[in-house]
């Protein structure tokens, strides 16, 4: 199964990532080590020794927007359960704070395949510095971040890979006070 976060453009063909051999990997991301924020301390609380015990806080953190999730691995891997035991075991939230990424992370520990960047580029929703020509090449490219290009605080060098698809005659569009 292809997952498709809601602040994403898909620019190409998406079929490969079905001819990837994840090697018995549940889920199919590309990592984002090139930031210190992008690393487990980040994210868990490594004061709490369930965590301490359980992860590496310098491992890389991989990217919820564009996944690759193998469904069989998954009913065999029992990863639903793994999920609800990790959210039960945080009731007092003192193995992570809220957000969606720290549950994924702990779910997917040693389960995630690396993808080849070029299938998913990061930062247009917060990093003006993210390379152009890596966004000309990526099949998927994310607004993760405040910085949405459907907002006036987007980031205009990268507001047009979104709105080149954008149909203004919709109503839709038109009631939402989205303009060209």
């Amino acid at each position: 199964m292809v997952f498709l976060d809601d602040d994403i453009v898909v620019k190409k063909d998406l079929a490969g990532l079905w001819s990837i051999n994840m090697k018995g990997k549940v889920n199919g991301a590309v990592e984002t080590c090139g930031e210190s924020f992008h690393r487990y301390d980040r994210y868990l609380n490594f004061s709490n020794p369930i965590i301490t015990k359980s992860f590496d806080p310098h491992a890389c953190v991989w990217a919820f927007g564009m996944n690759v999730f193998d469904l069989a691995e998954w009913r065999r891997q029992n990863i639903t359960e793994i999920y609800h035991s990790w959210q039960k075991l945080n009731e007092d939230r003192s193995l992570w704070k809220l957000g969606t990424l720290p549950p994924g992370l702990v779910t997917f520990w040693n389960k995630t395949f690396p993808l080849s960047r070029s299938w998913h580029v990061l930062g247009l929703g917060y990093n003006p510095h993210v390379n152009s020509r890596d966004i000309e090449h990526a099949a998927v490219i994310h607004y993760n971040g405040n910085m949405k290009p459907w907002l006036e605080i987007g980031l205009p060098k990268f507001r047009s890979y979104w709105s080149k698809y954008l149909d203004y005659d919709q109503s839709f569009l038109r009631e939402c006070n989205i303009n060209p």
